[in-house]
């Protein structure tokens, strides 16, 4: 940490890779130290965090332990909606790059990123790709949109050239133009949210395509879980692409733009590695209580090294386990389950506890459903209702009660189901504006 004109603290990003191999002692007094930098920057630079320092008199300097967060207000994604530019830390000059959130749970938030900020954010895929394995010998097919304001592309793309890989930037969907380009340019690994992978399958079959033999070996997933939480199994949709596809390597990493990180799974698959240098993570219940590894709870974050808009103990809505014991890849970081849901998106259905994820494993497993989406509402008398919009062919008496007889069987509850043409399902859940396929529209 060190000091510009006019007293204003300037934060720097640390570059220390090993770090994940240290014992679980020295990497909690690293984050302190670091912690205490991110502190006194936030109440020199962050009007919002000024504010709530002084309406809560808090003594930033007091702020040893990574426990003594819990004397901290929470952040949330209202704040971040309500008063955006008082997070803001640098002056307009200084932002070299502006993103906006996905919106999933309302408004899109805007996200000031500086040159540093950019640099860190190379340095965090660089970490990740190389906890997966990757190495300067492989070539990356970036599957993802790099447009449209979206951090996790261009993120992609920065960390690979830090690690020295070669990127095609071939964008999303299109499987014809994605086959086109493994044939021509071979590449290693690929960047894609894990449904598509299917829909290469489905391309590849109908068209004589030897995809099992291709050059895609590895390919690191977002947006959509792949395993269970707690066992590490693979989940429907994880089970379906090794069954097809039983050679290709597949690693699922967690992201998000407030965090600016993300948790990626080493070659071990037990949960995705915290990137110590970078962030800090609790995970708390909904009075804001730590939870133990064997409860499930918010992911909860504060940034290290970040000087555009850094955040502290923000709660991002994500729901995870956590687990503290040491991996066998040799480090020593907090992993992450998948994302059981969004907090948000939480639903109670006759007496049930639902989230999302769960809905869809169950519809991802069953054959003659093309595509769906499913909404919740609120009915006459106040409460949850769901209804599965199902793309099919199929559009029988029989098959709705062998959906319904599927839900019950997996969460004790059926919810309404409906049916729709493939087509038109598939026109809802791409929206012209939207990043990210659409699976759940939340109508309460």
């Amino acid at each position: 940490m060190r000091y510009g004109k006019k007293s204003k603290i300037i934060i720097e990003m640390k570059k220390q890779p090993d770090i994940q191999f240290l014992s679980p002692e020295e990497i909690k007094a690293f984050q302190e130290a670091r912690m205490a930098e991110a502190l006194a920057y936030l109440s020199s630079n962050s009007e919002f965090y000024k504010k709530m320092f002084r309406e809560y008199s808090i003594d930033v300097t007091r702020i040893r332990k990574l426990e003594d967060l819990v004397n901290i207000p929470v952040t949330t994604k209202a704040d971040l909606q309500l008063r955006n530019e008082e997070f803001r830390c640098v002056p307009a000059d200084k932002v070299i790059d502006y993103v906006t959130t996905s919106g999933t749970l309302g408004d899109p938030v805007t996200f000031t990123l500086t040159d540093s900020d950019l640099d860190r954010l190379a340095y965090n895929e660089y970490l990740s790709f190389t906890v997966a394995g990757c190495t300067r010998e492989d070539i990356m097919q970036l599957m993802t949109t790099i447009d449209r304001r979206f951090m996790a592309g261009l993120a992609y793309y920065m960390g690979a050239r830090e690690l020295g890989m070669g990127v095609i930037r071939v964008g999303n969907g299109i499987p014809e133009l994605q086959w086109d380009t493994i044939r021509r340019i071979h590449p290693t690994c690929g960047m894609i949210v894990p449904s598509f992978i299917m829909k290469l399958i489905e391309f590849a079959e109908k068209n004589g395509i030897d995809y099992r033999n291709s050059s895609l070996k590895k390919c690191l997933c977002i947006g959509e879980a792949l395993r269970e939480p707690g066992t590490f199994g693979l989940n429907t949709l994880g089970r379906r692409i090794a069954e097809k596809w039983g050679n290709l390597e597949l690693h699922s990493t967690y992201a998000s733009t407030e965090m600016q990180s993300s948790f990626t799974e080493c070659g071990y698959f037990c949960g995705g590695h915290l990137q110590p240098e970078l962030i800090i993570v609790e995970f708390l219940d909904e009075n804001n209580n730590p939870v133990r590894d064997d409860e499930p709870g918010e992911v909860t974050i504060t940034t290290l090294g970040v000087t555009g808009m850094p955040l502290l103990r923000f709660k991002t809505g994500d729901i995870c386990y956590h687990y503290s014991g040491p991996c066998r890849c040799g480090r020593n970081t907090v992993r992450l389950s998948s994302v059981l849901g969004r907090k948000g998106q939480m639903i109670k259905f006759k007496g049930t506890t639902l989230y999302p994820p769960a809905l869809y494993d169950i519809l991802d497993n069953i054959p003659k459903i093309v595509n769906y989406i499913v909404e919740v509402y609120t009915n006459s008398l106040g409460t949850d209702e769901i209804t599965i919009r199902v793309g099919s062919d199929d559009h029988s008496e029989a098959f709705v009660k062998e959906i319904k007889d599927m839900f019950r069987a997996k969460v004790r509850v059926a919810p309404n189901v409906t049916f729709e043409s493939p087509e038109y399902i598939a026109k809802l859940q791409m929206p012209q504006t939207s990043r990210k396929v659409v699976k759940f529209i939340d109508l309460r």
